[in-house]
């Protein structure tokens, strides 16, 4: 990982390989364990499809808190020290769950208690390292200039590598190995990322941390209206997804009697559609710009979701889900440019936490709507959050068109 200070103008792509994209590699590995992984364990170990809800809540409810402080802290020790503790701590924490559950029989209340607490832990140090990875990210993309949307689709080609091959390992590994194989490969990936953490970092000067926080952050989120209506609108963009990765495993284990592996392959065959479509996006925005591949990229997305609300087999989740996710990534790459070009630097953790802070209060709602609402009931409330998604994507693209125009990255 790279400090908060500027990257060289020279760096080159080795440099890059080293300090930013192997250890985003093995931390996004973790990332796509945790998020997929536990709730699938938590419906293992106990049976519930309520618990498996409220599991999902308790994973990105104590993230947002995490948010609260990710940004400040990484301001203030660089993003070197804060991600190698983050993926150690990470790493011990699974482990000891790993060691529990090897003497602990499914559905006991200790079991229980046991991944609840796993999905609160986990879900809290994996956003202290994954700021740190986007701070680091967002310095590589100023530096970069008009280029920057390459490296970010290079970054979110590693995140959606990593959602190909999350979920279904995650499945595979808790079917045939049991909960133990599964946490100790997902610790595994942890370690390896402190590992490949560059041992330098420089910390930022005193000035700069002190006015960093989530006040800073949000003050300057304000004043930039065309990330601001970008993120509102991802915002009710979120909640969708969000709403079907907390709904699928019950839906696809429950309902259709599919196994874990099933479940797990509709997000991996999902992550491939979304890393052509970031390779798509990439070049379509070196010819069009910004603003048509955004846009283009939300129609396909709220078309996608009001389709899955209809859809009653397998088949018909795994492929619309896929297209889905083909929205859902030209419109991070179309995000993360704007962030990369318009965050000023000596508050880019402060406001990049905000940012995410904001795109994430969905899923731990959507958790609890999964508990709340009877399996057979799901349908009906993916239908009313595609509406939210088409309604709220609308308005910020209509809204993005009149205001001055985009940065647009021109070709080469």
């Amino acid at each position: 990982m790279t400090a908060r200070t500027a990257l060289p103008a020279h760096r080159t792509v080795p440099a890059l390989l080293r300090g930013v994209y192997l250890p985003r590699t093995a931390d996004q590995a973790a990332f796509a364990m945790t998020t997929y992984g536990i709730p699938l364990l938590v419906l293992a170990t106990t049976g519930s499809a309520a618990l498996t809800g409220i599991a999902f809540a308790l994973e990105w409810l104590p993230r947002l808190g995490a948010f609260t402080v990710a940004g400040t802290v990484v301001d203030r020790f660089g993003t070197a020290r804060v991600f190698r503790t983050a993926c150690v701590v990470r790493a011990l924490a699974v482990l000891a769950a790993a060691l529990l559950l090897t003497v602990l029989a499914a559905g006991v209340p200790a079991a229980t208690v046991t991944v609840m607490a796993l999905a609160a832990v986990a879900g809290v140090l994996t956003e202290f390292s994954y700021v740190a990875t986007e701070t680091a990210g967002g310095e590589a993309s100023r530096v970069a200039g008009a280029r920057a949307h390459r490296v970010q689709a290079v970054m979110l080609g590693i995140d959606q590598t990593a959602m190909l091959a999350g979920p279904l390992v995650s499945g595979l590994l808790l079917e045939h190995g049991g909960p133990a194989v599964m946490l100790s490969t997902l610790a595994g990936f942890s370690l390896l990322a402190a590992a490949l953490c560059l041992r330098r970092t420089t910390v930022p000067n005193g000035a700069v941390a002190r006015k960093s926080g989530l006040r800073t952050g949000w003050r300057t989120l304000r004043s930039l209206p065309t990330l601001a209506w970008l993120v509102g609108g991802l915002v009710a963009s979120n909640t969708a997804v969000g709403l079907l990765q907390a709904a699928i495993p019950v839906i696809v284990v429950t309902e259709l009697g599919r196994s874990s592996a099933d479940a797990g392959l509709i997000w991996s065959a999902a992550a491939v559609a979304s890393l052509l479509a970031i390779t798509a996006a990439r070049r379509a925005i070196d010819r069009w710009g910004l603003w048509p591949v955004g846009a283009t990229a939300a129609a396909v997305a709220a078309a996608a979701t009001f389709a899955v609300a209809q859809a009653d087999t397998y088949r018909g989740y795994l492929l619309l889900i896929a297209v889905l996710m083909v929205g859902e990534g030209g419109l991070t790459v179309v995000l993360r440019t704007l962030r990369s070009h318009l965050i000023p630097s000596h508050a880019f953790g402060s406001t990049l936490a905000v940012t995410i802070l904001l795109l994430l209060l969905p899923f731990p709602a959507a958790g609890l709507l999964v508990a709340a609402v009877p399996p057979a009931q799901l349908g009906h409330a993916v239908i009313v959050v595609a509406l939210l998604q088409a309604l709220g994507l609308a308005t910020a693209f209509t809204r993005l068109r009149a205001l001055p125009t985009m940065p647009v990255c021109p070709p080469g």
